[in-house]
């Protein structure tokens, strides 16, 4: 297993980090569902409908047009 640090802007301006551990690298959107059930925990499996489909990652376009929450990198942690 590999770990991974997503990094991101929450919806305060504050640069955050959140650590996760998988062989794979995550993509956008399984980072951005990671994201979602840190921060807005209640919501964490919300299906989005009005996306889903539409739209490639809605997750990560939710949490950037509803919260202001957008992914800046994701990197491997040696």
């Amino acid at each position: 297993m590999k770990n991974w640090d997503i990094s991101f802007v929450d919806q305060k301006g504050e640069s955050r980090h959140l650590p996760l551990v998988s062989e794979q690298r995550p993509t956008v959107e399984e980072a951005a569902r990671l994201i979602r059930s840190s921060l807005f925990p209640v919501i964490g499996d919300v299906d989005l409908n009005d996306f889903q489909d539409r739209v490639p990652s809605p997750t990560a376009k939710w949490l950037k047009e509803q919260n202001g929450v957008e992914i800046t990198e994701i990197t491997e942690v040696p």
